[in-house]
């Protein structure tokens, strides 16, 4: 039975869906029906849809008390809301349902793991959330909270664990019809690790050991874990907080983290083999992944960045947005990532240049708009005398533009939107350390109206960004300090 919270919500989306205009949002990115949203969860492929749910406060595009919103796609690039799936309305879930996933069960249902946040007041006054795992069940659109919730909490723990931190559930059914599921925890040290739950039948959980320790090397608590097979490696994918820099592979603050290895499902052993970031851009988090009917590995993540929040307009009746899906396979060792594949379908209106000789600044012919699949090559128009500095402008009118640009004797990619129409002193600029090879550099920069997303070298790195410059800046232009050449291919996005 639907509760009262959950109607009132229900309700008030649908009214406040209808004042926003439909190009006053992405055209092929997920953003909030209204109000707030954060992390994906529940990123599943159910009944014939792609389902995504998301952190949600409906009533405000500031964080608040958390809801499921819930959309569904046939192509994971345009997207139909559904009404809320879950609101905070039970005693254990009182201050909010956070993130989680959904997997089908055995029976044709469609279940759903969530961590229930409550406040306790400590004794200095203070307050801290505990948290613990919930279960809901439903057909894909309405869902029945179990009545034997929460399924997991401090008693399932061993000692030292936090209750406080422990959070995201990510749910797989493994060949044998048995289930699994990863979730963030902090030990008593205070850094993250990954623990591991098993269940024979997705409702009675048993904690199983720690799968992942962080040990401090990477941040502190560590978020939004997902734990997958990929090209005979295994994956895990976590969001660390409060990171410390190392060199440019990883940023300060909220970050993301790729560990590669192997895993010995006989004794549910983790070997980690290499580490990297997973974007290396200024907006991208909590990343959940879905296996697709045709067995591609599809990762999408928050777009946007905890610290730079304040990054809108304080009218704006919607704030936060998903990445674009990305398929994901590894290369020598390495995560690569690549727009899905579906995206191709919205190509329309090539344009084509060849061995444009570019020195200082050159604009080209049907090379503008905001909704755009942009392919690049740039190299030095002599090897012997390379360029000082290549940069491409976006977003562009006679006042505002985003840039990213490349330092060939540095081998150093920036983003940078400090010029986009910010008004408050945030993060605007990552820069990212990059493969040059043999004097070429390959982007692929996929443009939106509120965002963009750069596939460097086929997808070896990738450097997400939001910006919010009116929508008639649609200029583009290149820049080079010294003499470059640049091969374009360039499509609108319809």
């Amino acid at each position: 039975m639907t509760s009262q919270t959950l109607r009132e919500a229900r309700k008030y989306e649908e009214a406040s869906e209808k004042l926003i205009k439909k190009e006053d949002r992405p055209l092929f990115h997920l953003a909030a029906r209204t109000g707030w949203m954060n992390d994906p969860n529940g990123f599943s492929y159910y009944n014939g849809e792609y389902h995504m749910f998301y952190q949600y406060y409906p009533y405000d595009s500031q964080w608040g008390p958390m809801h499921w919103g819930h959309a569904v796609s046939s192509d994971l690039l345009h997207w139909r809301y559904l009404p809320a799936a879950l609101a905070p309305d039970e005693f254990y879930d009182r201050d909010g349902c956070f993130s989680g996933s959904a997997i089908e069960l055995v029976d044709g249902r469609q279940l759903l793991m969530y961590t229930g946040v409550v406040k306790e007041r400590q004794r200095n006054g203070g307050v801290y959330e505990v948290q613990t795992q919930c279960l809901a069940v439903g057909d894909g659109a309405d869902f029945e909270k179990y009545e034997k919730n929460p399924v997991l909490d401090e008693t399932d723990l061993p000692e030292g664990f936090s209750r406080y931190d422990f959070r995201d559930p990510k749910m797989w059914r493994k060949e044998d019809g048995t289930y699994c599921c990863v979730i963030g925890n902090r030990p008593a040290d205070g850094s993250g690790q990954i623990l591991l739950f098993t269940s024979t039948d997705g409702f009675d959980w048993k904690y199983k050991k720690v799968l992942c320790e962080n040990k401090n090397r990477f941040g502190l608590m560590w978020e939004c874990p997902d734990f997958f097979k990929l090209d005979g490696k295994w994956v895990l994918l976590t969001s660390p907080q409060d990171m410390l820099p190392q060199g440019f592979e990883y940023h300060n603050g909220n970050g993301t983290l790729c560990l590669i290895g192997s895993f010995d499902e006989s004794t549910d052993t983790f070997t980690e083999e290499s580490n990297q970031s997973i974007d290396y851009g200024i907006d991208f988090y909590a990343p959940q992944t879905v296996l697709t009917p045709d067995g591609r590995r599809v990762m999408i993540g928050w777009m946007q960045n905890w610290d730079t929040c304040s990054l809108r307009m304080p009218d704006q009746p919607w704030y936060g947005q998903m990445s674009l899906p990305r398929e994901l396979f590894i290369r020598n060792g390495r995560l690569f990532q690549r727009p899905v594949r579906e995206l191709d379908e919205m190509r329309s209106g090539r344009v084509a240049y060849a061995n444009v000789p570019v020195s200082g600044t050159v604009r080209l012919d049907k090379v503008n708009g905001r909704k755009v699949d942009m392919e690049l090559v740039i190299r030095p128009k002599d090897p012997a005398h390379p360029y000082r500095k290549f940069a491409v402008r976006f977003a562009q009118d006679e006042e505002f533009y985003t840039s990213m640009s490349f330092r060939p004797s540095e081998s150093i990619l920036k983003i940078d939107r400090k010029f986009s129409g910010s008004r408050r002193a945030i993060i605007h600029q990552r820069r990212n350390a990059v493969n040059y090879r043999d004097d070429a550099l390959k982007l692929r920069m996929i443009l939106d109206r509120f965002s963009v997303e750069v596939f460097i070298n086929d997808g070896e790195q990738v450097m997400t960004a939001t910006m919010y410059t009116g929508h008639e800046a649609d200029g583009i232009s290149f820049f080079a300090d010294g003499e470059a050449e640049l091969d374009i291919v360039k499509y609108d996005l319809i």
